[in-house]
């Protein structure tokens, strides 16, 4: 089962990709304009997306450039276009993207890249699973061992150490994480710390050292093993 988010503003081609991928066995998730295409790319897990360049609200090149600079999200990405000039096709690789198609494009085709990117991004995960020090969590479900010992995890908790996995060694800012679990929305500040607390409390509370760090006044951070100390 392939999950599939699609970020394009035209409704026909939308329509077009539900009918020829859902029969196919494809989970497919869509949204309308850039700023919901990076909310939903950032709260799911997906196995590839298709992102249009030409969106409302926040559009393709800076999308990509978010997801792969702010969120250090490598989800596969096949950036889709009208346009054909050079400048834009190296613009949007350099920016992150793994593959590229101009439309109109066959449907065939593009369900080919689609399973070639996700293969290759199956390679570079251990049975979908990410590795930090003596930590691994599993990329699909709540799911993450220490030391062979499981860990349990919330589906906001599992986010959040995610996020830190594939970002480490470097710090997730505290706004990161925040639009990462409520978008546009944050509640108050206290409500991510709670977060950050319970996942402290199930990773690092029962081990010899901790790997969550505190930046103060910037966001955490998975570090190397340190002394455990008092949570």
């Amino acid at each position: 089962m392939t999950r599939l988010l699609i970020i394009e503003d035209n409704p026909e081609l939308v329509a077009n990709l539900y009918s020829f991928f859902e029969p196919l066995g494809y989970v497919l998730d869509d949204a309308r304009d850039g700023a919901t295409g990076l909310r939903l790319a950032t709260q799911n897990d997906y196995d590839a997306i298709l992102l249009d360049l030409m969106l409302p609200r926040l559009d393709g090149m800076t999308l990509c450039q978010k997801l792969r600079q702010e969120f250090q999200n490598p989800v596969p990405i096949i950036m889709l276009t009208a346009r054909d000039p050079v400048d834009d096709r190296v613009q949007g690789l350099a920016l992150g993207a793994d593959d590229y198609l101009i439309k109109p494009f066959s449907l065939r085709e593009l369900d080919a890249r689609i399973q070639a990117l996700v293969r290759r991004a199956q390679g570079r995960q251990v049975q979908g699973t990410l590795a930090w020090e003596d930590l691994q969590v599993d990329t699909r479900a709540p799911q993450a061992w220490r030391q062979g010992q499981a860990i349990s995890l919330t589906p906001s908790t599992h986010k959040l150490l995610l996020c830190m996995m594939r970002a480490a060694p470097a710090v997730v800012r505290k706004q990161e994480m925040e639009y990462l679990l409520w978008g546009d929305d944050p509640p108050d500040s206290g409500a991510l710390r709670t977060h950050i607390h319970e996942l402290r409390q199930h990773a690092d509370r029962n081990f010899p050292s901790t790997l969550i760090e505190t930046v103060h006044g910037v966001g955490w951070r998975l570090s190397k093993p340190q002394k455990a100390t008092a949570q």
